[in-house]
């Protein structure tokens, strides 16, 4: 009985219920509950480690806080829609290692399924899908009028940045990963910047996130390359939080989660010195970030409410940054596409991906084998083409 109650807790913990599921997945279970970690290395964790921690990063005891985003009081509807038949999907899901794949078009589900003892009731992170909720919060702080203009210098919001290679940059040079400020991207380097900074010991009176950009060296003057950089995502919840006087949650409650109809309650990990990593960390369930991109399909108007300048999105969403790779690009921490199309993307397998010319939304949660570097991606963008295609033919 111990045992039992033991490992129903964790279930709970993990966004798991139930007797039956109990029953019928014993040696899962157990694995979970061997599996949690109990470091903060995200990074260095093994498969069965992130398959217990994704759907429970909000509740571990290794990680930070976390602050908590409500729903609304009036969840947008997703209606089932006519049933989309993808040939071998169950063997993509499979392969993908997922948790969650809802696809959405004109706004009705035409496809849900889940894997790895996920539901559509838990939570599962983001990783660096938040960073397209972030850039969205800019736009939302222009249009309330907390942030004057693109071309404002990012040290006018964060004074602790003067003097440092930050303070020429622009608020869109950051939007854009153009700082040319040098960053170290690499999630298999334990000692990459991107493995480093959540954990290093800030100075004393300033944010964490802050104090370690604030001594990183220039290696490109600022708009000239773009350079992938998480930090920056980080400096520009920081740069939010700073302008508009708000917990970064609670700005993200206020103008996408409640305005845009989003059903369960979500959470966003804080970082060392109590702000919300912008470039990381929101959990959610599936079903709202495909509500996230039916906002974006909407142009940030929710309600009758234009919670965006009109033209945000023209801009956000389009390509600004060539990235080395055809038919791609990057726009304001988006990932855009040469036809139109534009997604959200994390590590380890989180993406929203829209389709605004085929009114088009696939979520997808999962735990790669590698965070960037195993053949899952290549299989993910296959997926959203043949998706696009069983479309088109009608189907």
């Amino acid at each position: 009985m111990r045992k039992r109650t033991i490992v129903l807790a964790v279930a709970a913990l993990a966004g798991l219920s139930g007797l039956g599921w109990y029953a019928s997945l014993d040696a899962e279970t157990r694995g979970l509950l061997a599996a949690l970690p109990t470091n903060r290395d995200v990074l260095m964790w093994t498969i069965p480690q992130r398959d217990a921690a994704f759907r429970a990063m909000d509740r571990l005891p290794v990680l930070a806080e976390a602050r908590e985003i409500a729903p609304s009081d009036k969840p947008l509807p997703l209606p089932a829609g006519k049933p989309l038949n993808v040939p071998g999907v169950d063997q993509y899901m499979a392969s993908q290692r997922a948790a969650g794949l809802v696809i959405v078009q004109d706004g009705k589900i035409r496809l849900e399924r889940y894997g790895l003892g996920f539901d559509a009731k838990g939570r599962w992170t983001s990783f660096s899908v938040a960073k397209s909720f972030t850039s969205t919060l800019v736009g939302a702080a222009i249009k309330d009028g907390y942030i004057k203009s693109l071309d404002d210098k990012v040290s006018q919001y964060i004074p602790d940045l003067k003097g440092s290679a930050y303070d020429d940059v622009s608020v869109a040079q950051l939007l854009t990963m153009s700082s040319g400020v040098r960053w170290n991207e690499d999630y298999e380097d334990p000692k990459a910047d991107v493995a480093m900074f959540n954990n290093a010991e800030p100075e004393k009176g300033m944010d964490a996130t802050v104090s370690y950009m604030r001594k990183l060296p220039r290696a490109h003057p600022p708009g000239t390359v773009w350079h992938y950089n998480t930090g920056e995502t980080n400096l520009i919840g920081v740069l939010v939080s700073s302008a508009t006087k708000k917990p970064l949650a609670q700005y993200l409650e206020e103008k996408i989660w409640k305005p845009a109809g989003m059903e369960a309650k979500a959470t966003w990990l804080l970082g060392k010195s109590g702000h919300e990593i912008a470039g990381c960390c929101l959990q959610a369930a599936t079903r709202d970030f495909a509500r996230m991109g039916l906002f974006v399909l909407a142009n940030g108007n929710a309600g009758g409410q234009q919670i965006v300048p009109a033209d945000w999105f023209a801009a956000a969403i389009h390509k600004q940054k060539d990235i080395g790779e055809p038919g791609k690009g990057y726009g304001f921490q988006w990932w855009t596409y040469d036809d139109g199309s534009v997604a959200a993307q994390g590590i380890f397998g989180q993406g929203i991906f829209i389709d605004p010319k085929r009114r088009l939304v696939i979520a997808s949660n999962a735990d790669w084998t590698r965070a960037t570097k195993g053949p899952e991606g290549d299989a993910r963008e296959a997926f959203y083409q043949k998706v696009q295609a069983l479309i088109d033919a009608g189907n």
